[in-house]
């Protein structure tokens, strides 16, 4: 008998340093590690060195104003004129609702509404997410787990320096919680922040300021793309469409409904016969020039799902960016790791990096989450929990993305959805889904323009966001 002695995982180095007795009186004797990480001293050693004069970030003669709404119990909807929002949206181009709260509620929530100006910054969970209200969130409803803050002027520039290394390095010093973390607004009270010439804090917040107005504008196109589209296909409202959808028994405590032996293919699950699916169909049948699927040759190139590979990661910078599908509504992806080039390339180049104008489509645990990829994003890497279309062209490109991030296509795609515990999709499947191309060649055409041209204003926005930060650091906080 032969015994093979189990490998043990690689040791890593523990991370350490000498704490001084004074800076544990200064932080009112907190013992946590994370308040005294190396991050966050060097970036505190830094801010000593800069040339510009440092302030508190609130209280006190502080920059800004910031607080934390109490949290309240929660009752639920299934619709209503009170959208809610969680917190981990914040950075989404253009979060839909998670939830609808109850009317009876309607007095508590009113102070949870964001306003344009203010600056938000998670306090819970996954801390220091943050995001400059514009007009896209400005009276959204969100949850308490948000930091508001609330500058007196140059709004953006306070917005940047939070989403810089050197603000997050600080932030991630004032966590607290053993589990579930979490920071609150005294904690950031005394945060120092450079205080540069009013000039330099203007040229920083005009840079924010127009990143997210073409944010905005991005929305707008693709909220005209969708209007066209269902105008097009004389699309009424989902919910009208729900309604219309046969039931076998309402009277029934479960839902139910019948489905003819011809139409049952070699699957049993209920799920994949959901009524809504016909009606659609049905509908886009009698107004669509014709309805192909997506693997037609005049819709798509390719369809492809990565298979699964070890991931060997690299410092920050130094290798491909590789990001998840809880990521792919955001403009630039929070949490981007880096995969080695030279022990992925060969992989990354036949199998995983995605170009601009492509469709991303999440294929397991949350199905269904659909993104078209912005330039600044070629040559990127999604894991293989995503699904990769790539449009015959750009001619195609925004109207293929138009009808499958609609809300129309979203049963069609879900219906596929199989797995006992992780639901899961594949790209045959996804090769499957229906579209519609339209009676009107000339609206077809200014779908796709409206959707490409938002995706355009996103990258716009992403590299004006990217100029910022450059200035931010080269210019006040590395300034000597």
């Amino acid at each position: 008998m032969v015994t093979r002695t189990p490998k043990l995982p690689k040791e890593k180095p523990i991370k350490w340093a000498s704490v001084d007795v004074q800076e544990v009186i200064d932080t009112d004797y907190r013992l946590e590690a994370s308040v005294y990480a190396s991050e966050g001293r060097r970036a505190r050693r830094e801010l000593a060195n800069c040339r510009w004069p440092l302030r508190n970030l609130s209280g006190d003669e502080g920059l800004v104003k910031l607080y934390r709404h109490p949290q309240f119990k929660n009752i639920y909807v299934d619709n209503s004129d009170l959208p809610y929002y969680q917190p981990a949206q914040i950075n989404e181009l253009a979060p839909k609702p998670a939830a609808f709260l109850s009317p009876s509620l309607k007095a508590k929530v009113e102070a949870l509404r964001v306003k344009k100006g203010q600056v938000l910054l998670t306090c819970s969970g996954t801390i220091g997410n943050c995001t400059y209200v514009r007009n896209t969130l400005d009276n959204f409803i969100f949850s308490s787990d948000l930091i508001r803050i609330e500058p007196e002027e140059d709004n953006g520039f306070i917005y940047a320096f939070l989403k810089s290394k050197t603000g997050q390095a600080l932030i991630a010093t004032c966590n607290y919680g053993a589990v579930i973390q979490h920071i609150n607004p005294e904690h950031l009270y005394e945060l120092p922040v450079p205080n540069p010439p009013p000039v330099l804090k203007q040229e920083i917040h005009n840079l924010v300021e127009e990143s997210f107005k073409l944010r905005d504008d991005s929305n707008e196109l693709m909220d005209e793309a969708q209007a066209l589209l269902t105008t097009a296909l004389q699309l009424p409202s989902i919910e009208e469409l729900q309604g219309r959808a046969e039931q076998f028994d309402k009277t029934a405590e479960v839902l139910n409904y019948s489905v003819s032996s011809t139409e049952v293919i070699d699957r049993l699950d209920a799920s994949y016969y959901v009524p809504i699916v016909k009606t659609i169909e049905q509908h886009i049948a009698r107004t669509a020039s014709a309805v192909v699927k997506v693997k037609d040759s005049r819709i798509s190139q390719a369809v492809t799902l990565p298979t699964r590979f070890k991931r060997i990661y690299v410092e920050t910078g130094n290798g491909f960016v590789f990001f998840g599908g809880k990521q792919l509504y955001e403009l630039d992806p929070s949490s981007k790791k880096y995969l080695s080039v030279g022990q992925h390339q060969d992989k990354i180049t036949d199998d995983l990096e995605i170009h601009a104008n492509s469709i991303l489509i999440t294929r397991s645990g949350t199905i269904g989450k659909v993104a078209i990829v912005p330039k600044h994003w070629d040559g990127w890497i999604p894991n293989e929990h995503i699904i990769r279309v790539v449009p015959t062209s750009d001619e195609i490109a925004g109207y293929l993305y138009a009808w499958l991030s609609s809300d129309y296509a979203y049963p069609l795609i879900t219906r596929y959805t199989h797995g006992a515990v992780i639901d899961e999709i594949n790209d045959a499947q996804v090769a499957e889904i229906v579209v519609p191309l339209l009676r009107n060649e000339n609206t077809q055409r200014a779908i796709n323009e409206k959707v490409l041209e938002a995706n355009r204003k996103r990258t716009e926005a992403y590299h004006l966001e990217q100029e910022a930060l450059t200035a931010l650091d080269e210019k006040v906080i590395y300034a000597r």
